[in-house]
C-alpha cells in the first residue's frame, strides 16, 4: 500500500508545487491512515485544511486500497 500512496502522492505534487508548496508521505499506520509532512507554502497556507481533506484524502481514498483517512503529521515543537 506504501507504494500506491507515494505514486499518487507523486501524480498530485506538480499541482502543490505550482502554488509553491509540497507534500510528502511520512507514514500509513494498520488503520490504513495516512501521515504527511506539508512543505513550503502549504505549511502556513489557509487552505491547508480543504487542501487535505478535499483533495489529497479525498484522492487517495479514491485511489487506493485500504486508505481510511489522511493527517498531518504534527510539527515538533520548539521551545
Amino acid at each position: 500500500m506504501k507504494d500506491e500512496i507515494i505514486e499518487v502522492l507523486e501524480k498530485i505534487r506538480p499541482y502543490i508545487q505550482r502554488d509553491g508548496g509540497d507534500v510528502e508521505f511520512v507514514s500509513v499506520d494498520e488503520n490504513g491512515i495516512v501521515t504527511v509532512r506539508m512543505l513550503g507554502a502549504c505549511a502556513d497556507c489557509l487552505s491547508l485544511d480543504t487542501t487535505l481533506t478535499e483533495g489529497i484524502e479525498a484522492i487517495l481514498l479514491e485511489e487506493v486500497e485500504g486508505v481510511t483517512g489522511v493527517r498531518l503529521e504534527e510539527a515538533p515543537m520548539h521551545f
